[in-house]
């Protein structure tokens, strides 16, 4: 029985029956699933951050606290760039036949916006608690969540990994 994916042009790869085109396809589907989920948290988070400097205690922070929420503000900026950048140069990219280089861009923006909002989460969290709490609370939050995000980046994806023998 001859599938979509069947054909003189199609490959087996990795147990997948498809085509290149059909891999870049599914590829640009799943970075955008991602992006999704992403774009949701750093719109909340970003929008928590820009209501932040109109609430009436903002003015009784200390200045090392208004250079951290600013350095917040700044990264909120970049993650919410980032993660429009595959959007943008799929648009400017549309029907010019360049499926896999889209894919190729657009998965190295979405690890750099992950990581951008890995240290933004990070940072929010220990903004608030320093805010709340104190400053050594604050950097305390702060190393344990880095210690968090590494484990998450580097720890987790080796979990249930084949072993070499």
């Amino acid at each position: 029985m001859a599938g979509p994916g069947s054909g003189a042009d199609a490959e087996t790869v990795h147990g997948r029956d498809e085509t290149s085109e059909e891999r870049a396809d599914r590829n640009w589907s799943e970075i955008l699933q991602e992006l999704r989920a992403v774009q949701t948290g750093t719109q909340i988070l970003t929008g928590f951050l820009l209501a932040v400097a109109f609430q009436p205690a903002f003015a009784e922070l200390a200045t090392q606290e208004r250079l951290a929420y600013l350095g917040l503000v700044v990264l909120a900026g970049i993650a919410t760039i980032v993660a429009l950048a595959p959007v943008i140069m799929h648009r400017m990219l549309f029907r010019q036949r360049q499926k896999e280089r889209l894919v190729r861009i657009g998965s190295g923006c979405l690890i750099a916006l992950l990581a951008v909002v890995s240290a933004l989460v990070a940072g929010v969290t220990a903004f608030i608690v320093d805010v709340t709490v104190d400053r050594t609370a604050g950097v305390i939050t702060l190393a344990v969540a880095m210690v968090i995000v590494g484990a998450v980046w580097f720890v987790v994806p080796r979990l249930g990994r084949p072993r070499a023998r």
